[in-house]
């Protein structure tokens, strides 16, 4: 499927609270709250004409002190049931230490990045009728952007 970049905003909620939108307030209170070291965050998405087209993608970073090698962090975002509703959340269980190409730095200098974690189950359906609630350690940056599918294009015989 042929995907292109649609929207980047970001509208973020902590703890439930919306987050300077006129939009009204999810009511996360039948979730559970944030573990210690956690942060609980919601995004509500907006309502869109064809959301079976659109994909939402999580994208989480972490600040830290980098070289001139690329670095990632590794993890897994995986989807649970809210037992007795029905609903899905999403929590980050477990996160890798930083994975790095091996380049020699002449300069040996650090500068502080924001370092990806890449994974699997990022890439979540869109649906404005339920807010996404994702559980991830408190040092951890959350953004989303959507992605939206192409018109289809008719395959030609070779």
């Amino acid at each position: 499927m042929l995907l292109s970049r649609h929207l980047t905003s970001v509208t973020l909620l902590s703890a439930g609270l919306l987050a300077g939108t006129a939009q009204a307030q999810a009511d996360v209170s039948m979730f559970p709250p944030a573990a210690e070291g956690q942060q609980r965050l919601v995004i509500q998405l907006p309502k869109l004409d064809k959301e079976q087209d659109v994909k939402v993608e999580i994208q989480l970073a972490k600040a830290m002190l980098v070289d001139c090698n690329r670095q990632r962090l590794g993890g897994d975002l995986q989807e649970e049931s809210l037992s007795g509703w029905g609903y899905s959340y999403y929590r980050l269980p477990q996160l890798s230490a930083p994975m790095s190409t091996m380049m020699a730095c002449p300069d040996k200098t650090k500068h502080e990045a924001m370092v990806p974690v890449v994974g699997q189950g990022y890439l979540l359906n869109y649906n404005s009728r339920l807010p996404l609630v994702i559980y991830v350690p408190a040092d951890l940056s959350v953004s989303y952007r959507l992605w939206q599918a192409g018109d289809s294009q008719p395959a030609s015989q070779g």
